[in-house]
């Protein structure tokens, strides 16, 4: 399978997509989440270390800061439907 060069210009983009993708590994990319609502509200809370620690941890196994993680869990939850 064919690796995904580094493109450095929306040049190269353009060229790279203008090819036959269908031989190209896909296991190398991983999800992007894209954030388009702004950021009206600010919730500020106190948490024991240990747990603040691990949630770096989960975030950084994500490739997301850990207050972006802590965000993608609220959605997820809430999107679940729970009431």
């Amino acid at each position: 399978m064919k690796k995904i060069p580094t493109l450095k210009t929306d040049q190269e983009a353009e060229a790279f997509l203008d090819q036959d993708l269908s031989g190209l590994d896909f296991a190398q990319f991983k999800t992007t989440r894209f954030e388009f609502a702004p950021k009206s509200a600010a919730l500020h809370l106190r948490l024991p270390e240990a747990l603040l620690e691990g949630l770096k941890g989960r975030a950084k196994a994500q490739g997301v800061p850990y207050t972006r993680y802590v965000r993608m869990l609220l959605e997820n939850d809430l999107a679940k439907g729970h009431s």
